[in-house]
């Protein structure tokens, strides 16, 4: 790995010293955080979720923001509002936590489609609006969405329209047993575990442009766009079985997000060139979200992964 890039592991080997285990959400947080992207984490609550995305902005000394989104949470809460002065008897833009570079949303979908419309605008935009004015946000900016997968009650689902923002799309799932016990080991002994930064703004934001220097061969692109077409025309690469089991596919926005990851990807391995293995590394990540299912595949208990594994196994490699 070339020298100026080498903090990428050391701040996934900072990380490490207090998660334990769940190496693929660091790297893929990684991955999402020098592609300019957003990440959508889902898994049931106690799996480190809030305390990776803490870590990772303490790595990097970035600004780290958490908001817990809640049925009552309005815009305001997020994006901040106009308040008034006494001194001058003006309005004056009272900035909200969404001005940071690493910004969790705790159960994302907890919070009405206003709310959720207003950090996806930003997203999006990477811009604010608090009155008449417009503030842009400093970059690096990401956001770190979580959400339950068990309970639903009370919650407001996002569109799939509003998912395809993210760039990826995690499954958090539980510990080994090795790596629990190690887990209650640390978190009983009374300690506290530190982590050193090993890098700052300046270094994420070279990271980004050495993404786009990464080489990636014709025939691989080719193949990015093959995979993600047979999610939407299965029939045409041998997999006429699917067709019935996928309402909607995935859009060229995947595409692009695939290529870059990709891209990303073969850096955290240290190469400067991307293979076909990165590519199939990190397509279920891209896709997972962008696959809307048919009643047919959700009675059959059919998930995207499924189909993902095999539209993967079927698409011919270059």
């Amino acid at each position: 790995m070339r020298d100026e890039l080498a903090f990428l592991q050391r701040a996934a080997d900072e990380i490490s010293k207090v998660i334990v285990g769940q190496k693929n959400l660091i790297e893929r947080l990684l991955i999402a955080l020098i592609c300019g992207g957003h990440v959508l984490i889902e898994g049931v609550p106690g799996l480190a979720k809030t305390t990776a995305a803490k870590s990772l902005a303490s790595a990097l000394n970035l600004r780290f923001s958490r908001i817990q989104f809640t049925p009552d949470l309005l815009p305001a809460d997020l994006i901040g509002t106009m308040i008034y002065s006494q001194a001058d008897g003006t309005f004056r833009p009272h900035k909200g936590p969404i001005f940071t570079n690493l910004l969790l949303a705790d159960e994302i979908n907890r919070a009405p489609a206003k709310v959720q419309s207003a950090l996806l605008e930003a997203m999006q935009e990477r811009q604010v609006t608090i009155g008449d004015t417009t503030f842009r946000l400093e970059e690096p900016f990401m956001v770190m969405a979580t959400q339950n997968p068990i309970e639903q009650e009370g919650t407001y689902p996002l569109p799939e329209a509003q998912l395809d923002r993210f760039m990826l799309k995690l499954k958090v799932d539980y510990p080994s047993r090795e790596e629990e016990l190690e887990i209650v080991r640390r978190m009983t002994k009374g300690e506290e575990l530190g982590i050193e930064p090993v890098a700052g703004r300046e270094e994420v934001m070279a990271a980004r442009r050495a993404v786009s220097s990464v080489y990636m061969d014709e025939r691989l692109e080719g193949y990015v766009v093959d995979l993600v077409r047979a999610t939407r025309s299965p029939e045409e690469f041998g997999l006429p079985d699917l067709k019935h089991l996928i309402r909607y596919g995935a859009s060229p926005r995947a595409s692009i997000y695939l290529t870059l990851v990709s891209r990303a990807h073969a850096l955290l391995r240290g190469r400067d060139f991307v293979l076909p293995e990165d590519i199939k590394a990190m397509a279920p990540d891209v896709l997972r979200h962008r696959i809307i299912l048919t009643f047919e595949a959700e009675a059959e208990g059919i998930s995207t992964d499924d189909l993902i594994s095999e539209i993967l196994g079927k698409v011919r490699i270059p």
